[in-house]
């Protein structure tokens, strides 16, 4: 049986991006059925690869996308995509008046609020160009407990009477209109199950948003008519619909699934997405250097944020070393057999950052490569 570590990738210029397109789509059929009949929203920071999006944008249950950035939403909007939620608020002026400027634009795309500079801000340029632009408002879905918060530092909105009065404030708001809320629970969707302690905070967290993003709703919807209300993300896409409020999940990670969800119990996805880097050096027989591979992902900097060799099996860095900007030493069993030239693969902590270092993925099923196609550093893209 072909697997797609058979496939004859040719890193010879330097490491090369691999996506399994049979285990992508599985990933994706997994992520559908634990949505349990809730819309996906395709989060393109994990992909940044256009022809992906596209074709989960063509699958059933995909309602739209949730971007990163306001000149990202322009550029997959001019080229077909629908629906587009910009999941972090922005100071893009020049953007927002480019939509203010196009009838599909300001029909597709969604800018994200959360404080009156940015209503202020966004509905300057909607009566500039005498429009409305659309908004969603972003509430902060940490869990609370005294004065410790358990999440991310996103919205300054909170409570359901702070959303309600914010949604007062963007009613009275001259050029915007309020038509979404996003609630992500980074606390669930972006942390391991691995511990008892990280279980309990999941419980106690999915317990504490099902009461408040309903009130959440309410609140907001004295004052305007909602289209969506977005949360979650492939950590907890089996979790977040449950309360009957949430119309559309975001996921993402899932599709490619990095190493970040490898200890989450309840996620059944597998790895579909890899880098492939040459062997060119063994300076002695236990040891070999593969060129380049030193992809950190963001966050607090330690070694769970390092790209993780994968095949052969039995490959492991040193630890004064680890990868490197131009080269990484790999020591242990799996260096036995290992040539110049050959190949080893490795997965990276994060889906989607990996792409900023590929101007190319090559897709492969069958333990062959049926097709390669750009990322958004390939089309000449850098959104940030």
């Amino acid at each position: 049986m072909t697997s797609v570590f058979d496939a004859p990738i040719d890193a010879g210029e330097g490491p090369q991006f691999v996506v399994d397109q049979g285990v992508l789509r599985e990933n994706f059929e997994k992520l559908r059925r634990a949505a349990d009949g809730v819309p996906l929203r395709l989060a393109s920071k994990s992909v940044r690869v256009r022809s992906i999006l596209e074709w989960g944008l063509e699958q059933d249950g995909v309602c739209g996308l949730l971007v990163y950035s306001a000149a990202e939403a322009l550029w997959l909007v001019e080229n077909g995509a629908h629906d587009v939620v910009i999941a972090y608020p922005s100071v893009d002026v020049a953007t927002m008046a480019m939509v203010a400027q196009n009838d599909t634009a300001r029909r597709e795309i969604t800018f994200m609020v959360d404080l009156p500079e940015h209503l202020e801000m966004i509905g300057r340029i909607g009566r500039e160009h005498g429009c409305e632009l659309r908004v969603s408002l972003d509430v902060d879905a940490s869990l609370r407990i005294g004065r410790l918060s358990l999440g991310v530092h996103r919205s300054s909105v909170h409570t359901a009477e702070e959303a309600g009065e914010f949604a007062r404030l963007a009613s009275e708001t001259e050029g915007v209109r309020l038509v979404g809320i996003m609630m992500y629970e980074a606390q669930v969707a972006g942390v391991a199950d691995a511990t008892p302690v990280h279980r309990l905070i999941k419980r106690r967290s999915v317990q504490e948003l099902e009461v408040r993003r309903g009130a959440v709703r309410r609140a907001v919807e004295q004052y305007t008519d909602l289209e969506f209300v977005n949360g979650g993300g492939t950590g907890s896409v089996h979790l977040t619909g449950n309360d009957g409020v949430v119309t559309d999940i975001a996921v993402g990670s899932g599709l490619f699934t990095s190493t970040f969800f490898d200890n989450y119990r309840d996620l059944t996805t597998k790895a579909a997405a890899y880098f492939v880097s040459p062997v060119v050096r063994r300076p002695s027989e236990s040891v070999v250097v593969t060129f380049s591979g030193g992809y950190l992902a963001s966050g607090v900097g330690n070694s769970s944020r390092m790209p993780t060799p994968v095949w052969p099996e039995g490959l492991r860095y040193f630890g004064q070393e680890g990868p490197g900007e131009v080269q990484t030493p790999l020591r242990g069993p799996g260096t036995r057999g290992l040539a110049i030239g050959d190949n080893v693969w490795f997965r990276h902590t994060k889906a989607g950052e990996a792409c900023e270092r590929f101007d190319t993925v090559h897709v492969v099923e069958g333990g062959r490569v049926i097709e390669t196609v750009p990322t958004y550093r390939g089309e000449g893209k850098n959104f940030g």
